[in-house]
């Protein structure tokens, strides 16, 4: 009997120090999107610690100061899981390699091995080998962190500076509307197709980013009223109603700009497993509404921009438009705890879907 437990014991700490090291291989190496549920679990259990103390119910300052730390420590989360299992794993196979040895003393073996400190040594080959293995894993995982770092601050870096640049265009918090009064006034508004190409860049790269390195979605910018989210909804406001309401020439780039955020943003969304309608309707209900679409419209004509004679029509394309980003833009702004900002994380209520961190991908 005591023969099937160690058998069993080096067959359960293979498969639990083989998960940590997949794991740590799909987080970091792999260039895709390929969800760990040891990583996410890592995140969720510190989701909920700082969720205890930062709910939604307290002022939006002291959520973001709080759940400022929430992706470091996330990250710093999941490599004490990799380490952890490491060590529970070999613990296991040192116990059922090694007839006389006890649970502690091979727990005791394992630590020695994985954190490289010599302090106990094996007494057969196999053991020896064993621990070297151990310990060039422990190596292996730490070293795969140090690297991770400077790749993801890279892509943060990116992000960032297109979202602080938005700032001076868009205002504070960012819109849609904002930017193309400010355009108007400043006599830029054929600049605005270097905006559209810009940020269609800017789409595919924080889609490809985001989604190969899931943690960066929640690392929160330097600035409280910052966030990437909201300014990728007020480029894509602005490019909707600049395409539906604004009498201008009709610039294609800004469609590629609203096809590269819906796309960005439905896949990131489909990573965390938020549903959406991959192909909705035209005339499918959007979460702005007419009257709120009417003031930002007769605004910008009081300013003197030119709009469209057709409002009707307006609406219905600006509304067509909008239909393809509108759940996931709010969801994702729910997820992230986006600073409140006009048609994006204003209204992500308790009534929106809140997105699973944990589960299986949408399909």
């Amino acid at each position: 009997m005591e023969l099937v437990l160690r058998i069993l014991a080096v067959v359960g700490g293979v498969l639990i120090s083989g998960a940590a090291v997949f794991s740590a291989i799909k987080t970091v190496i792999l260039p895709r999107a390929a969800p760990s549920l040891i990583t996410r679990g890592a995140f969720v259990g510190t989701r909920i610690l700082f969720r205890a103390v930062a709910p939604p119910s307290r002022s939006y300052g002291w959520q973001d100061r709080v759940l400022s730390f929430y992706a470091p420590l996330g990250l710093v989360t999941t490599l004490v899981a990799w380490l952890a299992l490491t060590f529970i794993g070999f613990g296991l196979i040192f116990w059922g390699l090694e007839g006389h040895v006890g649970v502690t003393d091979a727990m005791e073996l394992s630590g020695s091995s994985l954190f490289t400190l010599g302090f106990v040594r094996p007494d057969t080959f196999w053991l020896m080998v064993v621990t070297f293995v151990e310990a060039a894993i422990g190596l292996f995982l730490l070293a795969l962190l140090i690297t991770y770092l400077p790749s993801m601050y890279s892509a943060f870096s990116r992000r960032e500076l297109g979202v602080t640049a938005l700032a001076i265009r868009a205002g504070e918090p960012p819109s849609g509307r904002e930017m193309i009064w400010r355009y108007w006034v400043l006599e830029r508004m054929h600049r605005l197709n270097d905006v559209w190409t810009e940020w269609e860049r800017w789409f595919v790269d924080v889609e490809e980013t985001h989604t190969s390195l899931p943690a960066l979605v929640f690392f929160r910018s330097p600035q409280p009223d910052h966030s990437w989210v909201t300014a990728a909804g007020a480029v894509l406001d602005a490019a909707a109603l600049t395409l539906s309401s604004v009498q201008v020439e009709r610039d294609v780039q800004a469609e590629f700009c609203i096809r590269a955020g819906y796309l960005c943003l439905r896949r990131i969304a489909d990573y965390f497993g938020i549903p959406f309608d991959p192909d909705p309707r035209a005339d499918d209900p959007i979460s702005i509404t007419r009257d709120e679409w009417d003031e930002a419209v007769s605004f910008l004509e009081s300013e003197g921009v030119p709009i469209k004679p057709d409002r009707e029509q307006a609406w219905r394309d600006f509304s067509g438009w909008r239909v393809n980003y509108d759940t996931v833009l709010l969801a994702v702004a729910l997820l992230v705890s986006a600073p409140p900002t006009p048609w994006s994380s204003d209204r992500s209520g308790s009534t929106l879907y809140r997105p699973r961190m944990l589960g299986a991908r949408r399909r």
